[in-house]
């Protein structure tokens, strides 16, 4: 069994993909007071589009084996790494066995040392794994939970994230989780709208409902110290991504400062080299990385394990089916996330939005691990997914040069050497791209 072709693709558009921000105008993920390491700009706080969140977008890998096997999986990283994948990882694919997903991440990952380690090249290695592990479970025709070592429960639990707490207790979520709306820059006024805001929805859900408090790396030791201290008769359940993942020594400052507090993070952490030390500090309580962003399945994996090890629970940022498959097989990740995809969040809607036919979704808070018995992950894609090949992007179609300039030299008329043409832009005027067989 070998790889015989890896392919690559953007999406046309917005609200579909692996780019949880690449949604509409006037969408709460973008468009509503949310506190982030930008906040210190006023121009930059009314939209987190202004600062770019969304400016890779989503794109898709699609890994086809010699026996005509697809495997499929969305992330984000758009025309970027469309490049990477055809310029550099695709080596390290074609000809090899899909299912030795262990060395091909290790070859992936340390072939990308030298410029990667974090960011977008371990997030395109991440969507190239679970296209891996997509096609090892049709392959074997198991749902990769049990590639994983089997269900440790036949049902998942989950809270949402989103905007609005007493919607999502309403619709049966176990806890909500609140994006913190102002910043430390915004001062001492910031600071009391923003624990007028948590009692608000404390009082909207009652006090025996799990609160949570998203703040997207956005805040400081003395900012965090201060707030988790003014909210103290909330109850809030955790503080989440209150600093940076550069600053472990911060979160350990926090944790000495409130030591019954809970403290969680790991969405913007990158590899199992990334979490060790967080795990070895034990000042985290939770761990969240995003399987499409930390290294792929195979990563995730090697984190959960030395953190269960400490005994600290793992619960992976949002993705959909991928995380689904990863938490019912793992005795210490006890339930997951939905992150409301609706505009207003107030609505269950399928988290890659229209890319796939049969993405399952948690219905009154929880999901039966039978909707996950299918091979791979068990997502159809979408025969109308607006799917733009990388190849477009990296090739483009040449177009008739232009006419060289004319020059006056001396009285004399040259011409100067012909300049290449300009080349097309891949997204200019095209139609969707369809593969079969995802």
């Amino acid at each position: 069994m070998k790889i015989t072709q890896v392919r690559t693709f953007v999406i046309e558009g917005v609200g579909s993909g692996g780019d949880y921000h690449n949604v509409k105008g006037g969408h709460w993920l973008i468009d509503s007071p949310i506190s982030t390491p930008m906040s210190g700009w006023e121009k930059y706080r009314a939209s987190r589009t202004s600062w770019g969140i969304n400016v890779l977008g989503s794109f898709c890998v699609e890994i086809e084996a010699s026996d005509g096997t697809k495997g499929f999986a969305t992330g984000f990283g758009g025309p970027p790494a469309c490049w990477l994948v055809k310029q550099h990882f695709e080596r390290f694919l074609l000809g090899a066995d899909p299912r030795n997903t262990n060395s091909l991440f290790e070859q992936m990952y340390r072939g990308s040392m030298f410029y990667g380690r974090k960011g977008l090249p371990v997030a395109v290695i991440s969507v190239i794994d679970l296209a891996l592990w997509d096609l090892k479970g049709k392959i074997w025709k198991e749902p990769v939970y049990r590639l994983l070592g089997g269900n440790t429960r036949e049902r998942l639990q989950f809270y949402c994230t989103g905007p609005e707490p007493l919607a999502a207790k309403q619709m049966g979520f176990i806890g909500a989780k609140v994006p913190l709306p102002y910043g430390p820059d915004e001062g001492f006024a910031g600071l009391r709208k923003n624990v007028e805001f948590l009692r608000r929805h404390r009082e909207s859900v009652g006090p025996n409902f799990p609160l949570r408090v998203d703040c997207y790396m956005s805040l400081n030791v003395p900012y965090t110290i201060q707030i988790v201290k003014a909210c103290e008769d909330l109850d809030i359940d955790w503080w989440e991504e209150c600093l940076t993942p550069d600053d472990p020594d911060g979160f350990e400052q926090i944790k000495r400062a409130h030591p019954t507090v809970k403290f969680t993070t790991g969405e913007h952490e990158y590899s199992r080299y990334g979490f060790r030390k967080f795990i070895e500090g034990r000042n985290l309580d939770i761990l969240q990385p995003d399987v499409m962003w930390v290294g792929g399945m195979t990563e995730l994996q090697r984190i959960s394990a030395m953190a269960s090890a400490y005994d600290i629970p793992v619960v992976p940022h949002a993705s959909g089916s991928y995380s689904y498959h990863f938490v019912i097989s793992q005795p210490n990740s006890p339930f997951q996330e939905y992150l409301a995809n609706s505009p207003d969040g107030k609505t269950v809607l399928p988290v890659f939005g229209d890319l796939f036919m049969n993405e399952p979704i948690p219905t009154k808070g929880y999901l039966d691990v039978s909707e996950l018995d299918k091979p791979g992950f068990g997502l159809e894609l979408n025969p109308a997914a607006r799917l733009i090949s990388g190849d477009r992007l990296l090739n483009p179609s040449p177009q008739k040069g232009l006419e060289p300039p004319k020059q006056q030299d001396g009285g004399s008329e040259t011409t100067t050497q012909d300049a290449p043409a300009p080349a097309q832009k891949g997204g200019g005027g095209a139609t969707s791209s369809v593969i079969g067989g995802a």
